[in-house]
């Protein structure tokens, strides 16, 4: 199929969806899912970064446990498939997965070798992880990265510049923990940190139930200039 990829990845191949931009080559954002796979909404997030003129590819980071998982974020159902696939989810191995992502993203002939990481939830901490990890990340973008305050002992190997959105309200990121994560990244230059008053956690996803459409307009005018800057 023409919008899907193969990763050949350290430890397997894995699969991942690939939206094109019109003009070819191009840099790259790898778009990071939350516990609901590479789903219609994440899907929708790479097409609009390919409108944006970026090559957009989300790879499939539950492949270990269940390939292919693509979940409805208002099915109740979905929601409690997707937690027991979170509360399973081996961290350090997908952070080995995006890399490995990153790399074979970078070698593509429609990229241009300069390659972002962008995620949602557990998509979001995964880009922290990649890029305090990993060289090779030219920008990372973190939407509510749930449990990011457990790996601040990490920050110091953060090469890549960072964007991070934090909803004032997230009912999974307590406010304590949004304070750990801003205390951690302010002394760090490359990094910068936005807080949203009022809003709770994946206010800025196509159909949240608490998407905020001003609030996300905003962070993703904030990614959007963001990514134009440090990848062209």
């Amino acid at each position: 199929m023409k919008d899907r990829i193969t990763i050949e990845g350290r430890e397997g191949a894995f699969g991942a969806y690939i939206a094109r931009p019109k003009t070819l080559p191009a840099p790259a954002v790898v778009v990071l899912q939350e516990l609901f796979g590479v789903n219609a909404d994440i899907r929708k997030t790479c097409d609009e970064l390919a409108e944006q003129d970026f090559l957009a590819v989300a790879p499939d980071l539950f492949w270990r446990q269940e390939p292919g998982v693509d979940l409805n974020v208002t099915s109740e159902a979905d929601w409690q498939h997707g937690l027991r696939l979170y509360g399973v989810y081996d961290r350090d191995a997908g952070a080995k997965d995006v890399k490995d992502t990153v790399n074979a993203v970078a070698k593509l002939p429609e990229c241009t070798d300069k390659v972002a990481v962008l995620g949602y939830c557990l998509g979001a901490l995964m880009v922290f992880l990649t890029a305090v990890r990993y060289h090779g990340v030219d920008a990372a973008v973190a939407y509510h990265g749930g449990d990011t305050e457990k790996y601040l002992g990490e920050v110091e190997g953060l090469n890549a510049p960072l964007l991070m959105h934090l909803a004032e309200e997230d009912e999974f990121i307590s406010k304590p923990a949004q304070a750990q994560i801003k205390a951690a990244l302010a002394g760090k230059p490359n990094a910068t940190v936005y807080s949203y008053p009022g809003q709770h956690h994946a206010f800025a996803r196509h159909n949240g139930a608490h998407y905020n459409a001003a609030a996300a307009a905003l962070a993703n005018g904030r990614t959007s200039e963001f990514l134009h800057q440090q990848l062209r």
